[in-house]
């Protein structure tokens, strides 16, 4: 005969709880009991109980637990079960973290990280081959467009498995969200209606309701060069300027620009000389809207560093040469204010198509979801990678792929196919195709990518700076976990599991992807780290760094307009105020822009930051300590990066740690 002590924890989520019966079973080494308790689990409430068994079961191993219902199956969302037994030191912790339906009998293994093992008899090996083998069959891949990542198979949110679904709190808020937007683009229309839309400042009109202190900032500021520049380093897109090693090759200068091609050398020598080329748009079909065509550019603009650290424009080659243009039009500061104005406007345009698509949609949201599916399919609750997966961005599972549904959805039916984007209509597609041939493993690890843009080192790149910290602290938490169970580079070879799961992601959802550096298998402890620490950094880091700048850097419409309606200026001359407002978006797109990037990047009412999950999917002191030498490290760069914005005049806040999502989300 022994006591045991039973805790249950449900979660705190809308409708978590049930008014269906619940049953519990221990099962430990030596048998198993039915426990003679009939839960009926509250919303965020942890139940504790204690019953006697009349036989010794021995050390725990599972929880098993079904839900009876009558008329209605009442989901219910189960966080934890926790046991202490008779003369036991310690809980065994048996994680849920799920919704349990129907009526089979759902079991759950002690809580312990194990990898896999050779004996076919043993009860955990037999279980996660088991879990396994019911996940590949709900977790199945798709292909949403031939040449792009696979995607998980769900034609809508029904369709995915209850686990990927929204909680009812997020949905609610999501529509909500939704809703508000509507009327507010709504109202901004009525107001409007009758009021002159040919000048700059008519923008102001519809410059009210969310916005942020940056936004208003750059209402003011946006047609400085400085801020202008600012924004490559540190803005809504730091991902494509680089450091020029040489002049660029479709950099045609034409007669009486000899001075500018010798400034050009100087900075060249000086190591001063930067570029952002957007050649990846050249071809790419523009929409159509409402039965207007829109335009769209390929530009290259050169900046240059300056001795106090400003990074200020050059020149600006809005199109490519061509055959029926050998020799495009250079615009320069020094031209007519207009005309080098819309050049600066058509630079911030292509840069709003390559951040939306190549750097936030497939960057982030669909390679994070390439790991997600191929994490359900390929590592049992068990393996101490997908635990170690799950705490920096737990939920990378079941929110992750909703977000990216919701970012899919948001994007197509509502940027795209309702007229708003210049690259819709198809052009889209094109345009990601392209991008997956950037998308190499070093793009995704910011020590490489930002070494080979020539980055390192600048006082003024905030994201480089933060971004190098916060890559530096996910990885000394993953190197600590999995120096726990991989003692050594032949067990790291030796795990089937693992082996796997690195394939399903480069050869399966990255679509062959080691063409691109991503590997096939890992051979050591330091590979492995490697890879992990990019995972965790892409689906947290990363996608704040993107996601977040949205209601600072394009609320006000001019500085990163979603579509221009003119082709690209041929003379500096002809340029005018009706040029400019011809070319920007009308008012209708303009509302739409600003309440679809507010949608995106809000912060969500139910945010957890990075490091601050409250699952608890480790059991062990060590594994425990690693996480809190973790939370530590988040709040001493929190603190860092809080005094240095306090100097500043524009604050960088994308990397602070309290500001990351936990997982990917919109």
């Amino acid at each position: 005969m022994g006591r045991y002590r039973i805790r249950v924890a449900t979660g705190a989520w809308l409708f978590s709880g049930s008014h269906n019966r619940v049953q519990l079973w221990l099962v430990g080494a030596r048998g198993e009991a039915e426990l003679q308790l009939h839960l009926r689990p509250a919303r965020g409430q942890e139940e504790e109980f204690e019953r006697d068994v009349p036989k010794d079961l021995g050390p725990l191993q599972f929880v098993k637990l079904r839900k009876h219902h009558s008329l209605v199956d009442d989901a219910w969302f189960c966080d934890l079960i926790t046991v202490r037994g008779p003369g036991a030191c310690e809980e065994a912790a048996f994680p849920c973290y799920r919704w349990v339906q129907g009526q089979g009998v759902l079991s759950l293994p002690e809580g312990t990280a194990r990898l896999a093992g050779d004996n076919a008899l043993d009860v955990f090996q037999k279980h996660r081959e088991k879990e396994l083998k019911e996940r590949q069959k709900l977790y199945c891949w798709d292909t949403w467009k031939e040449g792009l990542p696979l995607t998980i198979a769900a034609g809508c949110q029904d369709d995915l498995p209850p686990n990927m679904r929204f909680h009812e709190d997020k949905r609610l808020d999501f529509e909500w969200a939704l809703k508000a937007g509507a009327l507010e683009m709504v109202l901004k229309r009525v107001y409007t209606l009758l009021s002159s839309w040919n000048r700059l400042e008519d923008f102001d009109q519809i410059f009210w309701g969310q916005k942020s202190a940056l936004a208003e900032k750059v209402h003011q500021c946006w047609q400085d060069d400085e801020l202008f520049g600012y924004q490559f380093l540190n803005g809504a897109n730091p991902m494509l300027l680089r450091r020029s090693t040489s002049l660029p090759s479709r950099l045609a200068l034409p007669p009486g620009m000899e001075a500018l091609g010798a400034q050009l050398e100087r900075e060249l020598q000086n190591h001063s000389l930067f570029e952002a080329d957007f050649i990846l748009l050249d071809g790419i079909p523009a929409n159509v809207i409402r039965g207007e065509k829109q335009y769209l550019a390929a530009p290259l603009v050169l900046l240059k560093m300056t001795p106090n650290g400003k990074l200020l424009p050059l020149v600006i080659q809005i199109q490519p040469p061509s055959p029926s243009s050998p020799t495009p039009p250079l615009f320069l500061p020094s031209d007519p204010p207009l005309a080098w104005l819309l050049a600066k406007v058509w630079v911030r345009n292509s840069d709003f198509q390559l951040h939306q698509l190549q750097y936030h949609l497939l960057n982030t949201h669909l390679v994070a979801e390439v790991i997600a599916v191929a994490t359900m399919r390929r590592l049992p609750g068990l393996h101490p990678v997908f635990k170690v997966h799950t705490p920096p961005s737990p939920s990378l599972f079941r929110p992750q792929r909703e977000e990216t549904a919701r970012e899919q959805t948001i994007w197509q039916q509502q940027c795209f196919c309702q007229f708003t984007v210049s690259t819709g209509g198809g052009g889209h597609v094109q345009l990601l195709r392209r991008a997956v041939a950037q998308l190499t493993y070093c793009s995704l690890c910011p020590p490489d990518d930002l070494a080979d843009r020539g980055l390192l080192g600048i006082p003024g790149a905030l994201y480089a700076h933060d971004a190098l910290r916060l890559w530096g602290i996910i990885a000394r938490y993953v190197e600590g976990i999995v120096h726990l169970f991989y003692h050594r580079d032949d067990v790291v070879r030796g795990d089937p599991e693992l082996q796997a799961w690195c394939r399903e992601i480069t050869e399966v959802g990255l679509c062959q992807a080691q063409d691109r550096g991503f590997p096939v298998s890992f051979q050591s402890q330091k590979q492995l780290c490697h890879f992990l620490t990019m995972c965790v950094f892409t689906c947290t880091a990363q996608h704040g760094a993107i996601n977040q700048g949205q209601l600072d850097w394009y609320a006000w419409v001019p500085n990163a307009p979603c579509t221009m309606r003119m082709p690209p200026p041929t003379t500096k001359e002809d340029v005018t105020m009706a040029t400019v407002m011809g070319s920007l978006p009308d008012v209708r797109q303009a509302c739409l822009q600003m309440t679809i990037t507010w949608h995106l990047g809000r912060r969500q009412p139910d945010m957890v930051p990075l490091g601050h999950h409250k699952e608890k999917y480790f059991s062990s002191p060590k594994a425990k300590a690693a996480l809190n030498q973790f939370q530590t490290d988040l709040e001493n760069l929190e603190r860092e990066i809080t005094a240095r914005n306090e100097q500043l005049d524009l604050p960088y806040d994308y990397l602070k740690p309290s500001r990351i999502e936990n997982s990917v989300t919109i």
